[in-house]
Order: C-alpha cells, then structure tokens, then sequence
C-alpha cells in the first residue's frame, strides 16, 4: 500500500489567524500547528474534549470550515498548536492513512 506524507505550508500570520492565537511578533504563536485528521465530524468534538480532559486550551473552538469541513485548534500543556479536522475531501482508509485527491 502506498503511503504518503503531506505538507502543507500557510504563513504565519495566516496560519495563527486559523488557529486563533497571537503571532510571534507578539510573543505567541511559534509559527507551526501539528495537525490530527479524524473519520468524522463527531470525532472533532470527541478529540477537543479529550485534549481539554488532558489539560488542553482551546484557541479556537471547532467549526464549519469554507472546504466543507470541519476543524477546531489547541494548544497543548507546553503550549504547541494541534488542529483537530474532519475533511470529507480527504478519506482516511482501515489503516488510517489520508487519501489526498492527485488534483491538489
């Protein structure tokens, strides 16, 4: 089975306004979020619950997304960003890896 690894690059300006937090100029946001893709829109909800459980920050609660999705951002104890996304375009197979359409 093929794997892939995605990278996505955003700048940082727009990347901390996705993620809700202050950008390095004013001592915040480090410039990069780690990113969790789940099954389903529900899965979002579960996952932010389960990072503010374990001692998580929500900087920006999940909502519909412009690309049909859905995603929330946190902020983890030592302060690092997760985006936490469903993104119907993207399928996760049994084995849990995305699928990223060849056209992006």
């Amino acid at each position: 089975m093929e794997q892939r690894l995605s990278l996505v690059t955003l700048g940082v300006a727009d990347l901390a306004g996705d993620a809700g937090v202050a950008t390095p100029a004013s001592g915040g946001f480090g410039g990069m979020a780690l990113a969790h893709n789940v099954r389903s829109r529900d899965a979002v909800d579960t996952a932010m619950a389960q990072a503010v459980s374990a001692g998580a920050r929500i900087t920006r609660a999940a909502r519909d997304m412009p690309w049909d999705g859905y995603c929330g951002y946190f902020a983890d104890p030592d302060g690092h960003c997760w985006e936490i996304a469903w993104n119907p375009g993207f399928p996760i197979d049994e084995d849990g890896a995305i699928h990223i359409p060849d056209a992006i």
